[in-house]
């Protein structure tokens, strides 16, 4: 299958949340644009166990989602094209499930983060038009976090960035966590950026 050259519209749900999530945003969360691109080598045997346990949720929670068919029949469209960085490599293409947006809007109240069930799948574009599973992402509208909550939300140890508005992706501030489950990232397993995540065979520079 080829890779689509033009992302689907956002999904109506997820749009109706974007609208309605306005809110002051707290300022302990990690920058999303400016401290995501390299992850501290100073931690902890607990946290190292930790991240190992996160790494292999995300990997068992997303199996089943090897293919773009896969995920897709799974509820996930391709949002927002082949996101990368200017200097800081890429995040790849992201398969959002409009349901599980809403849902972890729900689950905000509770202060709750559902590792099984990451509201973005990513992939990386080939050459030869099959992209493979890198990781997941797991986004949560600011507004609806911090109406519930006085911290930022984390998953296992794991401090979300955040992304205020104006942003790229023309949506509120968001919180969100990107998990390389599945493409070892130098820079560590759970930052944003991936260097070695390449964007080009999508924007058909790549052939």
């Amino acid at each position: 299958m080829k890779v689509r050259q033009l992302a689907t519209p956002i999904r109506n749900s997820m749009m109706a949340l974007a609208l309605a999530s306005i809110g002051s945003l707290p300022v302990l969360a990690q920058d999303g644009h400016s401290h995501a691109t390299t992850q501290s080598a100073d931690v902890t045997a607990d946290q190292k166990a930790r991240s190992t346990a996160l790494l292999k949720i995300v990997r068992e929670a997303t199996e089943r989602f090897q293919t773009v068919e896969a995920a897709e029949a799974g509820g996930y469209k391709l949002q927002f094209g082949c996101v990368t960085g200017d200097t800081t490599g890429a995040m790849g293409l992201h398969y959002v499930n409009g349901d599980l947006i809403a849902q972890a809007s729900v689950d905000a109240k509770k202060g709750y983060v559902d590792a099984t069930h990451p509201q973005i799948v990513i992939f990386e574009p080939e050459t030869n038009g099959r992209p493979h599973i890198t990781g997941a992402d797991y986004i949560i509208f600011a507004a609806d976090w911090n109406k519930y909550n006085k911290a930022p939300p984390e998953l296992m140890g794991q401090l979300f960035h955040l992304f205020d508005a104006p942003n790229r992706f023309e949506l509120p501030a968001f919180y969100t966590l990107h998990v390389w489950a599945w493409k070892r990232n130098p820079n560590g397993a759970f930052v944003n950026w991936h260097p070695n995540v390449n964007c080009e065979p999508f924007n058909g520079d790549g052939n």
